[in-house]
């Protein structure tokens, strides 16, 4: 039906990759380490120059980073923390992994971000932590949060995974002003990427020197105690650990591509404002609202159509988009929907404002190399086919 409208396929999210890049990974795989080698310390040294956190660990994904927070914070069976609903499965999962209790709070219906005063309601004695996922690049609002917790001797962890390059009051998302610890991604659909990986910023050393540990194996290496006694060689393990390291590779293309993380989010919010222009006249289709505590660096543009009352069936009015060439996606699945949560007790219901964003939503394409005229090219796209749905 749509095929003559095709110029080409859009996808909702793309890496970036310039020549630079490319040079910056050759010269790795030209040097003698290419996994745990010089420029994993220099892409940690440069994300804490740019969020002004005091230390950084980059890991193999966000996954693996949200995992070794909940044990270096000590969470453990007994232990409630609460995320939201409206994310990926990774902010929850991150939780059942040390044994604890995840607990749901609804979202803002105007940001998709955690309500504060959900928050509120749901904490209990057991609280051990909080996971705020700044949802499509905006951030929560921290210093509710912060103030929250720290009024409870709650620990935070930010779910940065959207938001590398965001702002929040005039500070970095990931300077940890109002939180223990915050985790990036970069994978290849996120506003800067290292093909796989991930980061940790925090201000606490307690905490680094945990996350260090944990990251590979548990291992202690090149300890002179240890090895003036027992040799060069020798190395001790004080805990289980994990092999949840970065390459070289990674690093090297991680610190090529935070030299354009503000061009990314230049062009990132350019092509929000722009989808906003042109949809701005079509009463069916509304966006989200940025806070003026927030300055993103968007990975989402949410496009909320209330289905229900047009009586549009969403599955079809998607399938017709991807016949199109509009190959989008719904972010999120409320995560209290799946099968596992669904055994823990919760319930279609539980949490309205999510399961009401989920049904109106869907991402349109955002990434830096949308040109102005791809960007208008899929909005009418979009419109022809809400069109005829």
């Amino acid at each position: 039906m749509y095929q003559k409208m095709i110029h080409r396929i859009f996808g909702y999210g793309k890496q970036s990759i310039s020549l630079d890049d490319i040079e910056s990974i050759a010269k790795v795989l030209n040097s003698d380490l290419i996994s745990q080698g010089p420029k994993i310390n220099e892409f940690e040294t440069a994300i804490c120059e740019y969020t002004g956190a005091k230390y950084c660990i980059v890991v193999a994904n966000a996954t693996a980073a949200l995992h070794l927070s909940m044990i270096a914070l000590d969470v453990k069976s007994g232990d409630e923390v609460i995320t939201t609903p409206l994310t990926f499965m990774a902010s929850a999962n991150c939780i059942s992994y040390v044994g604890g209790t995840v607990k749901f709070a609804d979202i803002e219906p105007e940001t998709a971000n955690i309500d504060v005063k959900e928050i509120k309601n749901r904490l209990t004695t057991k609280t051990k932590a909080l996971i705020p996922v700044h949802f499509a690049g905006q951030s929560c609002d921290m210093s509710a949060i912060g103030s929250l917790a720290k009024a409870r001797g709650i620990s935070v962890v930010e779910d940065a995974s959207h938001a590398i390059g965001s702002d929040y009051n005039g500070a970095k998302v990931g300077s940890c002003a109002h939180s223990d610890a915050t985790v990036f991604s970069f994978h290849p659909v996120k506003n800067m990427t290292t093909g796989e990986g991930g980061a940790i910023t925090t201000n606490s050393k307690e905490l680094y020197e945990k996350l260090l540990l944990l990251r590979s194996h548990g291992m202690v290496k090149n300890d002179p105690q240890l090895t003036d006694v027992h040799g060069k060689w020798f190395y001790e393990m004080h805990r289980p650990g994990f092999n949840y390291r970065m390459t070289d590779l990674q690093a090297a293309l991680g610190l090529s591509q935070l030299k354009r993380i503000d061009k990314f989010k230049e062009k990132r919010r350019g092509i929000v404002s722009l989808y906003k222009k042109i949809l701005a006249e079509d009463s069916r289709i509304s966006f989200l609202v940025e806070k003026n505590y927030s300055n993103a660096c968007f990975h989402l543009c949410p496009a909320l159509i209330d289905f229900e009352n047009l009586k549009i069936d969403k599955k079809k009015f998607f399938n017709d988009l991807w016949e199109a060439g509009l190959h989008l996606q719904v972010h999120y699945i409320p995560v209290h929907w799946f099968a596992y949560y669904r055994n823990l007790g919760f319930c279609k219901g539980d949490f309205p404002n999510a399961e009401k964003y989920y049904e109106k939503t869907i991402s349109l394409p955002l990434y830096p190399d949308l040109s102005d005229s791809d960007v208008e090219y899929i909005a009418e796209t979009f419109v022809k086919v809400l069109d005829n749905a």
